[in-house]
């Protein structure tokens, strides 16, 4: 019984959202009010930290708003400034084949964003550049959530591992007695993160090296004009050099380096690699594929205009430079203020509106305006103006037309993360029960016993799901996963590697990350739809870690 209950905020989620296909805005209201009622009656949570939770979930819900709005924005800003018509062009000059052009952006370009931000920057960013060059809108968030697997291991400079992994095995200032014989064996705690960092890509390499060619096989099979997996999977050969000149460079990063740059170096050199080889045609078939005509496209694909274009003055022509110069921008703020050897980490991140023990309890938020991608967002976007000597009447629109496009995003996240957070608080109750999440985990350990590697990925994908971060996933689960892993007797560097696999996966259908991305593209209402199409890539990853990991630990 509780955990049929401990399951109905998620079964709740994927009834209305994804099966009766109901608008976020709707699904997510009903799943709100179910999971406070449930929180109440039978975890016996306080009705001060029901409303405690939701006072959290909306200022966690002001900060996800803030990164999508400086998205839009961005966007709104280079095509009224025409610099997104000139890297279309550029685009086209690498290839004019749409399977290449998808690798590049979402597979690449996305890995080096998420590895300097997170915070599902990826595909707040690559999904309107995508509709930019000529996508279907649906096509490019689904696409682009399903291309942000691999690299969420190591993103915002490797916090999912550093923080998640590194706060979740500890209690305290101390570390779990679980791991601590490994954490002195490998010289510490950041040693031991660094073997976790190894691992997980010693694993992904087997899985995620076919990430660009599930997104290929994806976009001509349902977005194609013959609806065909062949027409995918006959760039199979360049998918694989390309899935590989992200994972290999990757793995000796966080071999010799660890978890701060594999996704950053791996995005960069796999760009350095990629793009010179698609312009010779290396590995290429002789077709190239494109999608029909916009006219037979289907509606469903179809988003809302972000911006109209500019009629009341000449874009200026811009060099190709000049036009990529945001984007150079956006990449280099983001490394920039998130190395920890450079103190303006520190600067921005000393501004900091802190809500402690919200309502008299012990739950806290906390909103750092300068440190989130959001700000840097904005700032290249005012910086874009000067370059791109825009004229106050397309700096008005910009704002104005971004501003409109984030109420019903708004509506939807102050009703989605609230409920998360009733769902995570639970643990707070008078019942005497944990968590919602950790009373479901303890149940499926305890049922698998030692085929538990190959479900182990999917609590890190529950945790992604319900809480919107592979980062909060990991601190949530790392220390169950390693107490499961000392009563099975495994290594449990392999079993922290596959919940940090889990929780790439779960990146997928996390509803926070869904919503934001369909907001960027004008898809809102349309999140049902996009979770449906990226479930499948969901589960192959998670299933295929697990598998790998069972392998693994069945040869050690």
């Amino acid at each position: 019984m509780t955990t049929f209950i401990a399951l109905t905020p998620i079964i709740s989620v994927m009834l209305f959202l994804v099966i009766f296909k109901m608008p976020a805005i709707k699904a997510m209201t009903i799943s709100l009010i179910a999971t406070a009622i449930l929180a109440i009656i039978y975890w016996k949570v306080p009705l001060l930290i029901i409303a405690a939770s939701a006072i959290e979930g909306i200022i966690i819900g002001i900060s996800i708003l803030y990164i999508v709005f400086g998205a839009i924005l961005l966007l709104n800003t280079l095509k009224l400034s025409g610099a997104i018509e000139r890297i279309r062009s550029s685009f086209m000059g690498i290839s004019g084949d749409r399977r290449v052009q998808l690798i590049i952006v979402t597979w690449l370009f996305g890995s080096f964003i998420e590895g300097a931000a997170g915070f599902g920057t990826p595909p707040a960013l690559g999904a309107p550049l995508l509709v930019a060059l000529g996508f279907p809108p649906l096509a490019a968030v689904v696409l682009a959530l399903i291309a942000d697997s691999s690299p969420v291991s190591f993103g915002a400079v490797g916090t999912p591992i550093i923080v998640g992994v590194g706060q979740g095995i500890q209690q305290g200032p101390d570390i779990s007695p679980v791991v601590y014989g490994d954490v002195v064996a490998s010289g510490g705690l950041h040693p031991f993160l660094q073997d976790i960092a190894a691992q997980i890509m010693q694993i992904d390499i087997f899985v995620g090296t076919f990430m660009p060619l599930i997104i290929v096989a994806m976009l001509t099979r349902f977005f194609g004009e013959n609806r065909s997996w062949k027409e995918g999977l006959a760039i199979w050969k360049f998918a694989i050099f390309a899935g590989l000149s992200f994972t290999i460079p990757a793995l000796l990063v966080a071999t010799f380096l660890g978890p701060e740059f594999p996704a950053i170096f791996g995005g960069l050199i796999g760009l350095a690699i990629v793009i010179p080889a698609a312009k010779k045609g290396f590995l290429l078939p002789k077709t190239e594929w494109d999608f029909p005509k916009r006219s037979d496209w289907m509606q469903e694909w179809i988003g809302t205009i972000l911006v109209k274009e500019d009629k009341n003055g000449d874009k200026p022509k811009l060099t190709l430079l000049r036009a990529w110069v945001p984007y150079l921008l956006v990449g280099l703020f983001l490394v920039l203020t998130r190395l920890e050897v450079l103190p303006i980490k520190a600067w921005l991140r000393s501004v900091n509106i802190e809500y402690n023990q919200i309502l008299g309890s012990d739950i806290r938020a906390d909103l750092e305006p300068f440190y989130l991608p959001g700000f840097v967002f904005i700032l290249v976007v005012l910086i874009t103006v000067f370059i791109h000597r825009m004229n106050f009447h397309q700096v008005k629109s910009a704002f104005s037309q971004s501003s409109r496009s984030i109420i019903g995003t708004a509506i939807t996240l102050f009703t989605a993360v609230p409920m998360v957070r009733i769902f995570i608080n639970s643990g707070i109750n008078n019942s005497g029960l944990l968590s919602m999440p950790l009373e479901l985990a303890n149940t499926v350990s305890a049922v698998l016993g030692s085929a538990w590697p190959l479900v182990a990925p999917l609590i890190g994908a529950l945790g992604s799901f319900i809480s919107g971060s592979a980062t909060f996933s990991n601190m949530m689960f790392s220390l169950f996963q390693a107490s499961v892993a000392e009563q099975i007797q495994a290594d449990p560097k392999v079993i922290l590697s596959l919940q940090v696999l889990g929780a790439n996966a779960g990146n997928m259908i996390c509803v926070l990350n869904v919503v934001a991305a369909a907001a960027v593209v004008g898809l809102v209402g349309k999140e049902g739809a996009i979770i449906r199409m990226t479930i499948v890539p969901m589960l192959y990853y998670a299933f295929f870690s697990g598998a790998i990991g069972f392998l693994l630990l069945l040869i050690m």
